[in-house]
């Protein structure tokens, strides 16, 4: 029954006959390069993830796992998926056999004493399962989740000596450690506490954790001296001891966790995972999986293609994760103990500043209501903390990113008329979140100038942002242009005359950054002079005008408004051409410090960080759909594989992924907030959408092949498309999408397009 109402929460109660998609899922594929995902079992959108932890440092040590290491550290319960920073990698649990070896930890080593070599050749990843063959104790790791708990089971060798390691002080990058606790409940059970300070800066997490064996325990709770200019550390670990084992004994852990206390850590594990069913909740997780990945059938005789799809199906739909309790309550942003109303569920793990661009706009087609839900969560952290996150984590303003995107989710899931939200009060907080104000914000006061830059005083004082005033002011001001547009389609939804006419005004603010004698987008200083000495492809990691990228990158970065930036750039004709010659143009990237972003390069192109993703649909604006189709199709090909370093750029919470799944079913949103799709190059020769209500959307590609990239023809229902776009309506009412296949450039069903 616990294990039904797990699946309710993250799945849809409709089931799946037949095909088992999950065995098309390679949760390998990330692991490797800088994609910084990780292999280990999830529910969708699960709160506890558990999985192998290799690293402590670096970058690679986002998720935990790197697919490089050869050692792992133990199983930690929590984790983020693909992202450019780290936290958690909480309540560590390692088995061991013989001595259990705690020792001196060298301060910048990536193992821990007690970790354990594995092979590959010996790790099995499917969907909501994980396995491993832990040599240095002979021990066979496996685990499986719903979705606030966590159950391991550990097959033994024959030993006297079988024990296992709880590490309550490791945490991913070594993170401080403010508050620890680990009680004894009984000889089979144990409960605790910690709170850590990272990118987080105040982030509790509440554990209790069921043994099928009784053990022994010793509690070691000291300090580790200061070595190698590194501070002391406090030091936390439950050192656990068994009765003799037969060979192929097992031990199974049982795990809940809570941002609120122990008590909810408790609820969760002992009603999602009452009895000690091992198989039954790793099939209850493969079911919740099958669910959701069979949204969408693909139809292909290409193996490869359709495994890296449903990767990254699968990658999409593990952030934003839960945050509530099974009884409801939840930490919220001002980190009061709240409650949601009956039925609904808390949310956490926004990387908006991605996941707006495609993910939230997937989640629009196949859970609209789920994303709904999505956004109250949003709605209620205004509330509790005072303004819109921008990249919330834990209940924690970060700080991250720039833009006020929680608009855009808005903005968009209104304009596709899924409404089951309070617009008013999302709309309050909307121009909230675009004022500079720094009262009432609930963080520490040295994250206030992050969550509320000043750049929003001076767009909205003097007009633009100067590059002299704030850090990254081109792109801040084309995002805030973005964001303000998004705001004024809700105010004239609303009546509120005043304000779109002021927002309007607003989303033309990218103009101003455009210099027609370089055809970039360039700073301007206080004094209206361009920034000098001006370089294209300079990069300078977050202290330059850009963000994540260069000029190059950001020129083209008003989604908003095609049309305006084609007429900037001097109308279709020249406008197509410069793109062509960004797609062309020397990959070099100059600087001491170029931001390790911009990386899944055609020519200057960076399909590796998120700034980029729009643009190979702009062609169709421009009236050049081929050009969109064969870069499409490029980017599809040669920027995703099925291996571990099969993403060209973090995968960000679900964005990298989000953008092949359209993109492979032959679309692609270029505008939040403007329900149209964008048509590219659609790589199976059928794809299913199963919508809900039991509608369904095909999209069918005849003489598909990989020379034949190209559109000759376009259908909707068997009428002609008049040009390369449809509108969200138009997919949700169901119907067929129907393309015939060339092997070279075509003019729209023969005829000139000229945009939507």
């Amino acid at each position: 029954m616990a294990v039904l109402l797990i699946s309710a929460t993250s799945c849809s109660e409709r089931e799946t006959a037949g095909t088992d998609y999950t065995q098309f899922v390679n949760p390998l594929i990330g692991t490797g390069g800088h994609g910084h995902t990780f292999p280990g079992p999830v529910v969708p959108h699960g709160m506890v993830q558990p999985g192998p932890d290799t690293r402590l440092d670096g970058w690679d040590s986002c998720s935990g796992y790197y697919y490089n290491d050869s050692t792992i550290n133990g199983f930690s319960h929590n984790r983020l998926s693909g992202t450019g920073c780290c936290d958690y990698g909480d309540v560590l649990l390692m088995p061991t056999v013989g001595e259990q070896c705690i020792g001196t930890e060298e301060p910048t080593g990536q193992q821990m004493p007690y970790c354990s070599s594995f092979s590959h050749d010996d790790e099995v990843a499917v969907p909501g399962y994980y396995s491993v063959y832990l040599s240095r104790y002979g021990v066979r790791a496996e685990l499986t989740a719903t979705c606030r708990a966590a159950i391991h089971r550990y097959t033994y060798p024959a030993t006297s000596g079988a024990g296992m390691i709880l590490d309550l002080d490791y945490s991913l990058q070594r993170q401080t450690n403010r508050d620890m606790l680990i009680e004894q409940v009984n000889d089979s059970t144990l409960r605790g506490r910690k709170r850590t300070a990272y990118w987080a800066p105040d982030q509790p997490v509440c554990f209790y954790m069921v043994f099928s064996r009784p053990f022994t325990f010793r509690l070691v709770n000291d300090t580790l001296p200061p070595s190698c200019g590194a501070s002391p550390r406090p030091r936390m670990k439950a050192l656990l001891r068994f009765a003799p084992l037969a060979e192929g004994e097992q031990v199974m852990v049982k795990t809940g966790l809570s941002a609120v206390d122990m008590e909810g850590a408790r609820a969760n594990v002992e009603q999602e995972i009452p009895g000690w069913d091992f198989d039954g909740v790793r099939r209850a997780a493969a079911a919740a999986w099958n669910r959701e990945l069979s949204r969408i059938e693909v139809r292909t005789a290409d193996p490869v293609r359709r495994r890296v799809f449903y990767t990254g199906l699968y990658h999409a739909l593990i952030a934003p994760t839960v945050f509530s309790d099974v009884d409801g309550r939840y930490l919220g942003m001002d980190h009061n103990i709240r409650r949601t109303k009956e039925g609904e569920t808390y949310y956490t793990i926004f990387s908006l500043w991605d996941t707006f661009r495609a993910l939230h706009p997937l989640l629009t087609i196949l859970r609209p209501e789920l994303n709904a839900e999505m956004i109250r969560s949003l709605i209620a952290k205004s509330e509790e903390g005072g303004i819109y996150p921008k990249w919330d984590m834990a209940s924690n303003y970060t700080g991250t990113m720039i833009g006020y995107h929680a608009v855009s989710l808005v903005a968009d899931a209104w304009a596709k008329g899924c409404r089951s939200f309070d617009v008013r009060k999302a709309y309050r907080a909307a121009l909230r979140a675009a004022e500079y104000d720094t009262t009432g914000i609930r963080c520490p006061d040295w994250m206030i100038p992050y969550v509320m830059p000043r750049a929003r005083y001076w767009k909205n004082a003097v007009g633009y942002v100067p590059c002299d005033r704030d850090k990254e002011a081109v792109a801040k001001a084309l995002e805030y242009a973005y964001d303000d547009w998004c705001i004024a389609l809700l105010a004239r939804e609303l009546g509120d005359t005043a304000n779109a006419r002021r927002y309007e005004a607003f989303a033309q603010g990218y103009r101003t950054y455009y210099d027609p004698s370089t055809g970039f987008m360039r700073g301007l200083d206080s004094g209206g002079k361009w920034r000098e000495p001006f370089n294209p492809y300079a990069s300078d990691h977050r202290n330059d005008d850009y963000c994540e990228g260069n000029a190059w990158q950001w020129s083209w970065f008003v989604p908003h408004d095609p049309e305006g930036l084609m007429e900037l750039m001097g109308g279709r004709e020249r406008f197509a051409r410069r793109l062509d010659s960004l797609f062309t143009a020397d990959p070099r990237l100059e600087g001491d410090q170029v931001s390790a972003d911009i990386s899944g390069l055609i020519g200057q192109y960076a399909h590796g960080n998120e700034p980029s993703h729009h643009i190979t649909h702009l062609y169709n604006y421009a009236g050049v759909p081929w050009r969109t189709q064969e870069l499409v199709d490029q980017v599809l090909r040669t920027l995703y594989s099925d291996a571990p370093d099969g993403l060209s750029g973090n995968e960000d919470c679900g964005q990298m992924s989000a953008w092949y799944v359209m993109n492979a079913m032959g679309f692609y949103q270029v505008c939040p907030g403007w329900p149209v799709y964008s048509i590219g190059r659609p790589l199976f020769d059928e794809v299913t959408l199963r919508l809900e209500g039991g509608k369904t959307f095909v999209i069918r590609a005849k003489n598909n092949s990989e020379k034949n990239k190209y559109i000759r023809s376009a259908t909707l229902n068997g009428r002609p498309l008049e040009g390369p776009f449809f509108t969200h309506e138009e997919l949700m009412a169901g119907g067929v999408l129907e393309f015939v296949m060339s092997d070279r450039p075509e003019k729209w069903n023969g005829k000139e397009t000229e945009g939507v």
